[in-house]
């Protein structure tokens, strides 16, 4: 073979293992992300991202209950697809209130930790002022 068709080859098979571990990731922050929201029925969930250019990129899952006090508080933060969530033990029964107004108890030594955290109060935040309606609101039904 000549070199060009081993180039394409390598590049191939490098772009195989890149889709392997992108969906690897998704599959881990969906199992995640289940089980939180299977554990906890009440409440609300936000999710908040940072993306980092050339640095590491962030991922944080908050969950609060109904009166709004912090019950889990993950982060992912790495450049590969192989980081894993952490569990901010120390943060659990904060209020929110707390955690909005200083995200930064997170970002000490790690950049877009508290980024994603605000990005995710921000997402409980809207969550909670949409109106409730059962079922499929919104939606007009069929007419024959």
């Amino acid at each position: 073979m000549a070199i060009w068709q081993w180039g394409l080859l390598l590049l191939a098979l490098v772009w195989a293992l890149q889709s392997l571990g992108v969906w690897l990731q998704m599959r881990h922050y969906s199992d995640v992300f289940k089980g939180i929201t299977e554990k906890y029925q009440d409440g609300y969930v936000g999710a908040g991202n940072c993306r980092g250019r050339f640095g590491k990129g962030t991922i944080a899952l908050a969950v609060v209950t109904p009166d709004l006090v912090v019950r889990r508080l993950l982060t992912m933060t790495g450049r590969s697809v192989f980081a894993k969530f952490r569990r901010h033990e120390n943060l659990e029964g904060m209020t929110l209130d707390q955690l909005r107004s200083n995200p930064a108890v997170l970002g000490e030594g790690e950049a877009g930790v508290a980024e994603a955290v605000k990005k995710a109060v921000e997402q409980i935040d809207r969550a909670r002022l949409e109106p409730k309606g059962p079922g499929l609101s919104g939606l007009e039904p069929v007419r024959t």
